[in-house]
């Protein structure tokens, strides 16, 4: 999207070096690469730039209205309110289609967001990454609200640890050897020391949590927090020590209720130039005479599961459990981002930290994701090359 950057690049790219950067994060991380990663990073110019930044503060004013605790309470499920809340979130990501307004001018439109950690260790490895492998222009950053690569792990260690001895925090997730994003949970450890911990694996006594490292039981304070109860719900059978929902003596780092009170439940609560409508299923009176421009998604869901791109007012009329869907007014993407054999279509996420004390979120980083499907998203996007999770670079 910058020419540039994206021609320099391009000429020095070639499908031999990609495979080079993908066997250099094989050696320094084996086996924990499990996504794609997408071959080129994603030149965001200043005028995207800077919408990006304005559509993102337009969500914000919504999440800091003194009412939107309130609001939100019916986002988090029976049985699944965790206790010790905090007054805000600490992480908020926001994901935007980049598409094309009537001015022909580059705009991003929201597709989704919420109040969850994404990759944030993998985000600062990422673009070092690229910068080894290819040449990058020097007019581009990965940042924006924090000047360079060490700024930002400073951040995320002042925020994940807030003081503490890295051995008493940890990053707890359900099976990480297992999960996809897990070579974000070596960086994590590798930057910020802190163990990633299955859930089973945790001892409760009392209000207190441990975790075995080395032979020695070590006391949890505080929870850098990656499971969510979506996942957990696969495993009826499970029976941890410690429920998420019991009372107990940590502080939570991205507190789980978060995840539902900033997710999609939240798109009908904004109006912006860059959200599109969206409503909720069951408030809805009458069907929009269009519908075929309108996609159905469940509520209480995660990473694209039951959405739905085609729909019809029999299949709305079908659904038993209305309160549990909203329809959002669909957004075409723009393929923008310049390959050997076409363009393709981009989706740019936003990386927010926001500490206890900051009466601010910061926006730190991005994520971008390339698509040539249907939708953004692995299942989408099978056999394809140029496509997948990747680093978007702003123009300075």
């Amino acid at each position: 999207m910058i020419p540039a950057p994206r021609q320099l690049f391009n000429a020095a790219f070639s499908p031999q070096r990609y495979q080079e950067m993908l066997a250099d994060i094989n050696q320094q991380f084996p086996g924990q690469l499990d996504f794609s990663v997408a071959e080129t990073p994603v030149f965001v110019p200043a005028g995207l730039r800077d919408k990006l930044i304005r559509a993102g503060q337009d969500i914000i004013r919504v999440i800091q209205q003194p009412t939107f605790k309130q609001l939100t309470e019916g986002a988090i499920p029976d049985g699944q309110r965790v206790p010790k809340e905090d007054e805000h979130a600490e992480f908020l990501t926001f994901d935007f289609a980049v598409c094309r307004n009537n001015a022909g001018e580059l705009e991003p439109q929201l597709i989704e967001m919420q109040g969850f950690p994404s990759l944030y260790a993998f985000q600062a490895y990422l673009p070092e990454l690229f910068a080894r492998h290819y040449p990058i222009a020097e007019s581009v950053s990965p940042f924006i609200d924090v000047p360079d690569s060490d700024a930002y792990k400073a951040a995320l260690k002042n925020l994940i640890l807030a003081g503490e001895n890295p051995e008493n925090v940890i990053l707890l997730e359900l099976f990480p050897e297992r999960q996809k994003t897990r070579i974000d949970f070596a960086l994590s450890k590798e930057y910020w020391g802190i163990e990633a911990v299955s859930l089973p694996d945790i001892r409760k006594r009392g209000r207190q949590l441990f975790y075995e490292k080395d032979g020695r039981e070590i006391v949890i304070k505080r929870i850098y927090n990656r499971i969510i109860f979506d996942e957990l719900a696969r495993y009826p059978d499970l029976n941890p020590e410690f429920n998420l929902t019991d009372e107990v003596d940590v502080t939570w780092v991205g507190h789980p209720n978060w995840f539902f009170r900033i997710s999609k439940y939240t798109l009908p609560l904004i109006f912006s130039e860059f959200a599109p409508p969206s409503y909720y299923l069951h408030e809805l009176n009458t069907y929009p005479a269009d519908l075929e421009n309108y996609v159905l998604k469940p509520l209480f869901s995660f990473a694209g599961a039951g959405v739905r791109l085609h729909i019809t007012a029999g299949d709305l009329d079908a659904l038993p459990d209305k309160h549990n869907y909203l329809l959002q007014r669909k957004v075409k993407y723009e393929p923008v981002v310049q390959s050997p054999d076409g363009l393709v279509k981009c989706e740019i996420r936003l990386l927010y930290t926001w500490p206890p004390t900051a009466p601010e979120p910061q926006l730190v980083a991005g994520l971008a994701r390339l698509s040539r499907g249907e939708m953004i998203g692995v299942d989408f996007n099978k056999n394809m090359d140029w496509v997948g999770g990747t680093t978007p670079l702003f123009e300075k």
